[in-house]
């Protein structure tokens, strides 16, 4: 299997659309989605291409290739829109033998969890991949807000086991660590 996880897309059409275009193109299995999937919230100003119904559309389309948490920016309107389940606040994905958390990031952090390889989450808008006490720890970042000069990111883990954080701008690998 193949994934794809990508986090903060706050209604932006146009970058999801290129999130999207690689999912395709790269024939990845299912898209995981970190939460902030809609709306941008109070401190991020309105994002350019901001087009909630077109997401709900692209991404409505992909439900049953979804598994996503939801952001502080997520509520149940959004969930009235989503043909897939949003709201969870965590969610464990088992690939193999490894454990992946999966969360926003607003309520939970990798010290919180036990047992697992791997957390992984967004909300900072900045992106990390870096093995912290045996446990690979990764923010997608944003691929609608990334904060600090950083590039637009998104992240994907292929058979090979190993997680690689992207630029959303042109797909180049800016980090990778084995699951």
């Amino acid at each position: 299997m193949k994934y794809l996880i990508v986090s903060d897309i706050h209604g932006c059409l146009p970058a999801l659309e290129k999130v999207l275009n690689f999912f395709v193109k790269e024939n990845y299995d299912q898209l995981v989605l970190l939460g902030d999937i809609l709306n941008y919230g109070p401190r991020n100003g309105v994002p350019q291409g901001l087009d909630a119904m077109g997401i709900v559309d692209r991404l409505n389309a992909l439900s049953d290739r979804i598994t996503a948490v939801r952001g502080n920016c997520d509520s149940e309107v959004d969930q009235m829109l989503l043909a897939f389940p949003c709201l969870a606040d965590y969610a464990l994905l088992v690939v193999g033998d490894k454990k992946l958390f999966l969360t926003h990031g607003h309520l939970f952090n990798p010290s919180q969890t036990k047992g697992v390889n791997a957390f992984l989450s967004g909300h900072t808008h900045l992106w990390e991949l870096e093995r912290r006490e045996n446990v690979l720890v990764c923010n997608t970042g944003s691929v609608t807000f990334p904060k600090d000069g950083r590039a637009a990111t998104f992240a994907t883990l292929d058979e090979d086991m190993i997680l690689k954080v992207r630029a959303l701008e042109d797909y180049s690998v800016l980090a990778q660590q084995a699951l």
